[in-house]
């Protein structure tokens, strides 16, 4: 973290968690400091963005019922396990899917190549369908096994939004 501020508003959060998932919350926020996204308060969550590109890689916060989640951002990555495709699976399969801008009307308000914007599910009579690759989604159940999967998934989001995104804020 780099101010006080920042350090105390994750000390805050974390002091409201119980002490096993406050030390993996704080262990991937921690990830997060050294790929060099700053928490900051926005409405009732916290969210981590970078400053050379300005984009969300989590959000963590307390839901309607006061119980905590942790959401990631990890649309251009591949490879990643079952548990995180099942992830994807409820963010395309649930009752409110809609297909996002970026692919349904052609808005192009993100960089770098659409099939790596976007979270992709196929399911299982061939019908691809889309989420929106801006969004983090929540993690359900987070546990100490997660750790290691999501500081990859995290690291190979981040690759990609530097590549991409944090190119084009450069550019003049």
């Amino acid at each position: 973290m780099r101010t006080e501020k920042q350090r105390a508003l994750i000390e805050e959060y974390l002091g409201k968690l119980p002490p096993e998932l406050a030390e993996v919350y704080g262990e991937l926020i921690q990830h997060l400091s050294k790929l060099g996204y700053d928490p900051k308060k926005q409405r009732a969550a916290i969210v981590f963005t970078c400053a050379r590109h300005n984009k969300q890689l989590v959000k963590i916060g307390f839901g309607r019922k006061g119980e905590p989640f942790f959401a990631l951002r990890f649309s251009a990555c591949r490879g990643y396990s079952q548990r995180f495709e099942e992830i994807v699976r409820g963010a395309v399969c649930g009752e409110n899917y809609k297909e996002p801008n970026c692919f349904a009307k052609g808005e192009d308000f993100c960089k770098g190549p659409i099939e790596q914007r976007l979270y992709t599910y196929e399911l299982p009579n061939g019908e691809k369908r889309y989420h929106c690759g801006a969004k983090a989604l929540p993690i359900p159940g987070l546990s100490r096994e997660d750790v290691p999967e999501i500081e990859a998934l995290m690291e190979q989001e981040d690759r990609f939004l530097m590549e991409y995104e944090a190119k084009a804020q450069e550019t003049p």
